[in-house]
């Protein structure tokens, strides 16, 4: 599925085209509240929770990576312009494009953060005499004609990054202070008074403090970033910062397109079961009975291997490595939505016994309508606060699960860039002395940053949308 242009060939693999539709989903659904106040309600609570605002800056960060990143393509191969263009087997993003000096400045092997020596001795040419000690790096720290001159670099380079981040936060601020001012009716210095003191309905101070963070931790990581190996490298000398940022990507697929798979599930049997109740309920009853029974991870580990013997089997189905990678993908997040779905049946079979026995549910009943509009009009709507609650708890646990699977081998394929795959990848050099420590540390943050983020912003939506809790916050 791709289009030839005259210096790249846009390359659509389908958890791209997943991806880019749920996108398109979800700002439909945005659409939809905005014309609705009595769903637009609950927003607006979460919308005024500084821990809501400021952990959902964070998920936007990294959900623009992830768009960024599942725009494919495949760059063009210098020749003849005369002749038919022929472009390259691997497989590019737009993000690839902005970490261009991050992807191709490969040293041999391991070096630790901020290093300008490789991790392990190495016979060097010393005068003209064979030692044996620590080479010079071919990119990080390059620019340093003597040793001394790391720390002296790094600091300067820090300093400069930081005073860029506090620049671009005063300026992003000021554009915010504009646009809000402008809306709430205020005067500019007004409003900075107000939402200094903490008197604005938006939690301001907070949104502006996490994006001045995000942009000095940006600026600073870019100046260091154009000189040095931030976090290290691996085993192959690839950088560890461009291996964790890439792995975003996949943290968000399987956080996302498993849901789509579950959601469905879980939804449709749940509230059948419920509803119907008598041999309907049985029978889905015994079915996610017995998926239960099995343990999660031996019935995944099944199911992906049967996937990589039937990849293995039809290489001609796949015309690039990434094509097979991301069909290995997208197999792990249909099997994870399968068998992840019954959880949240049980908990929609609970709540649809309780609302079939309501009056207005009965009165509809006795008046002739039909069972599908009963469902659809009277029983999804009160059930969508525990679905999208659901949806936003279940996040964090997929990301995570990901991360054990490929730790035991049967996550994504192992070309796949992944957080997974980089602490199995750290596993065995855990024992080696020196440690090296940095790729696990690297995946452990990203991995955290994410997870945080979303089970704070879970706990404000569902505080907003319990009715038990009134809108305490």
């Amino acid at each position: 599925m791709s289009a030839g242009f005259i210096n790249i060939q846009p390359v659509i693999l389908w958890t791209d085209g997943l991806i880019f539709l749920l996108t398109a989903a979800v700002l439909g659904f945005v659409w939809t509240i905005r014309r609705r106040e009595h769903l637009l309600a609950p927003w607006r609570r979460v919308a005024k929770s500084p821990m809501a605002m400021g952990s959902a800056i964070v998920l936007l960060v990294f959900v623009v990576i992830g768009l960024l990143d599942s725009l494919h393509y495949r760059p063009r191969l210098e020749g003849d312009a005369s002749t038919k263009p022929q472009y390259a087997v691997e497989v590019l993003s737009a993000f690839d494009a902005l970490l261009s000096n991050l992807r191709t400045q490969q040293e041999k092997t391991y070096s630790a953060p901020l290093a300008i020596h490789l991790y392990a001795k190495e016979f060097v040419d010393r005068n003209g005499q064979q030692v044996r000690d620590y080479p010079r790096l071919k990119f990080g720290g390059a620019h340093l004609t003597d040793d001394s001159e790391r720390q002296a670099d790094i600091l300067h380079r820090s300093v400069i990054g930081g005073a860029q981040g506090v620049l671009l936060g005063i300026v992003a601020v000021g554009v915010l202070g504009l646009w809000h001012a402008r809306r709430q009716k205020m005067h500019l210095m007004n409003w900075y008074a107000a939402a200094w003191r903490g008197q604005l309905n938006s939690p301001i101070r907070t949104m502006a403090g996490i994006v001045a963070i995000l942009l000095v931790t940006a600026c600073i990581s870019v100046q260091l970033a154009t000189a040095y190996h931030v976090f290290g490298t691996d085993k192959v000398g690839q950088d560890v910062l461009y291996i964790s940022l890439k792995s975003i990507r996949t943290g968000l697929v399987i956080g996302t397109l498993t849901t789509l798979v579950t959601l469905p599930l879980a939804i449709g049997l749940g509230i059948a079961a419920g509803y119907f109740r008598g041999w309907v309920d049985d029978v889905i009853q015994y079915i996610y009975t017995v998926l239960n029974s099995i343990p999660g991870v031996l019935l995944i580990a099944a199911s992906v291997l049967i996937v990589q013997v039937t990849i293995e089997s039809n290489p001609a189905l796949f015309d690039t490595a990434a094509a097979r990678a991301d069909i290995r993908l997208l197999a792990l997040c249909l099997i994870m939505g399968v068998t992840s779905w019954t959880g949240l049946a049980r908990l929609l079979r609970g709540e649809a016994l309780k609302l079939r026995t309501l009056d207005y549910v009965e009165a509809a009943r006795a008046f002739g309508v039909s069972h599908g509009r009963i469902i659809t009009r009277h029983i999804l709507p009160n059930l969508f606060h525990l679905v999208l609650i659901s949806i936003v708890l279940d996040f964090s646990g997929l990301v995570l699960a990901e991360a054990v699977l490929s730790y035991v081998g049967v996550g994504v394929d192992s070309t796949t860039l992944s957080w997974g795959n980089m602490i199995n990848g750290a596993r065995l050099e855990l024992a080696r002395e020196p440690t090296v420590w940095w790729q696990l540390g690297a995946a452990f943050v990203f991995m955290f940053t994410l997870v945080l983020a979303a089970n704070l912003f879970a706990d404000s939506v569902r505080e907003a949308f319990d009715p038990r809790s009134g809108g305490r916050r």
